[in-house]
């Protein structure tokens, strides 16, 4: 595997944040960003201030930064796609429940949730708690609906024979039993303390066409190349895009067809890729995901960016180490990227800071986004807002580092196929 050749330092930076499958509105990362970045400035002695920016339809901040004696600009927006997300949400019960059974056979059809857990357990146990979670909901339910329904027959037989109407009082009491199991199971929809029926949807969209981007989907991936295609057309000193989770997965089929379209200009911004905390084989395993295989295959081969990918054994939601163009099948013999590296939580937060994640798995898995505040203290440390408002593009910070010993390169997907 090579890296980019180190560059000149960086004045001035465009970033693209790709969420994952997140409903909430964008500000919230900006508020992520503005708390962690005056945290993780205390901790190694960066100055960073933050003042919002909004142009058009794109929601974004600026960061202006001093780094290692250094002073950069950066823009950051992030590329939405909430509105698909939550519309992807309006599920009804029932609806649920189906999306529910067909998520499960499409993983179990194929042999892909068998495959997938010779990679990492943790990602498939977080897989699996929602469909435990929205099991027990539903016998939990069941039970509530058919209690009532045998109460409200025996309170039928308290107040008297019904002789004829029987009919009458059975059909009451299956209604009402038909209430409660509703309730109950609304209820536990909307209020979601479990997160349980936020994932179910989650995997359920990625697994409805079976690994195929969804058509609303594409649409707003080619929405996201055009912006990103203005940036690399500017003087910017780098264009640097980041995916963390599903954002991944987009944000490399994203690069695949800006690179593959011709629309990098060779003399133009550095371009990085950041992918951070990725599941790619939650789709590239699934048999039509031939256009995100073909993706990964040609962006792994490309000189024209630089792409380093972060995970952390910490991270159960994340398929930790795995590289994830090899592990889908698709490496080809010139493979130059991604340098996979571990953010290793427990040798880059302080002792307390990682026994208070450690078991709070949804932030474990935001972890990428905030400050770490046992950082080693070199150059090509994981640092997100060295990374992001600092004086060195990602090729040159990661230039000489080379992967996590623990990176696994093993292919293990049954559908290598690909087709753009």
């Amino acid at each position: 595997m090579t890296s980019a050749a180190p560059c000149s330092a960086i004045q001035t930076r465009r970033v693209f944040y790709i969420p994952g499958f997140d409903p909430t509105p964008a500000r919230a990362y900006r508020e992520r960003y503005r708390r962690q970045s005056r945290i993780q400035a205390a901790h190694s002695g960066h100055v960073i201030a933050i003042a919002p920016r909004r142009a058009g339809d794109d929601f974004g901040w600026r960061v202006t930064a001093t780094i290692a004696e250094q002073k950069v600009i950066t823009d950051v927006t992030v590329l939405i796609w909430a509105d698909i997300v939550r519309s992807s949400m309006q599920l009804g019960i029932l609806a649920t429940y189906r999306a529910l059974l067909a998520t499960a056979w499409t993983y179990l059809a194929s042999g892909a949730l068998f495959r997938l857990m010779r990679l990492r357990k943790g990602p498939i146990i977080a897989a699996l708690y929602p469909v435990i979670v929205l099991i027990v909901q539903a016998v939990l339910a069941s039970g509530l609906g058919y209690g009532t329904y045998r109460a409200t027959l025996a309170l039928g037989g308290l107040l008297g024979d019904w002789g004829s109407f029987g009919a009458l009082l059975t059909g009451a009491a299956s209604a009402m039993g038909a209430v409660v199991w509703l309730t109950f199971l609304r209820w536990c929809q909307r209020r979601d303390h479990l997160l349980a029926w936020y994932l179910m949807h989650d995997y359920a969209f990625s697994a409805q066409a079976k690994g195929a981007y969804p058509p609303a989907q594409e649409a707003r991936m080619v929405a996201f190349a055009e912006v990103i295609a203005s940036a690399l057309a500017t003087d910017t000193d780098e264009v640097l895009i980041v995916g963390h989770s599903s954002g991944a997965i987009l944000a490399i089929s994203v690069l695949a067809d800006l690179v593959r379209t011709g629309r990098v200009p060779s003399e133009g911004p550095h371009l990085s890729l950041l992918t951070l905390g990725h599941v790619v084989p939650m789709v590239s395993f699934l048999p039509e995901a031939h256009r995100l295989r073909a993706d990964l295959a040609y962006l792994s081969a490309s000189p024209t960016l630089a792409w380093v990918d972060v995970t952390a054994p910490g991270d159960g939601c994340s398929f930790a180490l795995c590289d994830p163009v090899a592990v889908s099948g698709v490496a080809p013999p010139n493979q130059r990227w991604p340098l996979v590296i571990s953010a290793a939580y427990s040798r880059t937060l302080r002792t307390a800071t990682w026994a208070a994640l450690r078991w709070r798995l949804f932030e474990a898995h935001f972890q990428y986004l905030n400050a770490f505040d046992k950082l080693p203290g070199r150059v090509d440390d994981y640092d997100y807002f060295a990374i992001t408002a600092g004086p060195l593009s990602l090729g040159a910070r990661f230039a000489t580092r080379p992967p996590s010993p623990g990176r696994i390169t093993t292919p293990a997907n049954r559908f290598p196929g690909m087709r753009q």
